[in-house]
């Protein structure tokens, strides 16, 4: 399976942005993973933004509670990522990410495929 991310660009603070995770192949891929978003900034290590299991729960870092949101169209094969109110400290490469559903919430769960990144970059 591959992953494509797009969505990714710059705006000004407040702004918005969606990005959208494409999973190739026909089968309905995403209906039973474990799905993520991830971020990293220049110089730090990355970091989980997002994650959505199967049922669907998700779990939010604490810096984007409220702003973000992350959701999936199972037919469609999409994962995404919708961000709101976006702050500076937001700019980082943005990454999708899948894998098997088990303990999919444990923080610090290992993700095995991954997109090649969006570029998102929010100024003040």
């Amino acid at each position: 399976v591959r992953l494509v991310e797009s969505g990714g660009g710059s705006v000004q603070a407040g702004g918005s942005l969606t990005l959208s995770c494409v999973a190739s192949g026909n089968s309905p891929y995403y209906a039973n993973y474990c799905l993520g978003w991830f971020r990293q900034a220049p110089g730090k290590e990355r970091e989980p933004v997002a994650i959505l299991d199967s049922s669907p729960h998700t779990w939010y870092t604490d810096s984007v509670k409220g702003r973000f949101t992350i959701s999936k169209d199972n037919r469609n094969n999409t994962l995404y990522l919708q961000m709101n109110s976006l702050k500076p400290e937001d700019t980082a490469m943005y990454y999708c990410a899948s894998t098997a559903p088990v303990l999919c919430l444990l923080v610090g769960r290992t993700f095995d495929t991954w997109g090649q990144g969006t570029l998102v970059t929010v100024s003040s």
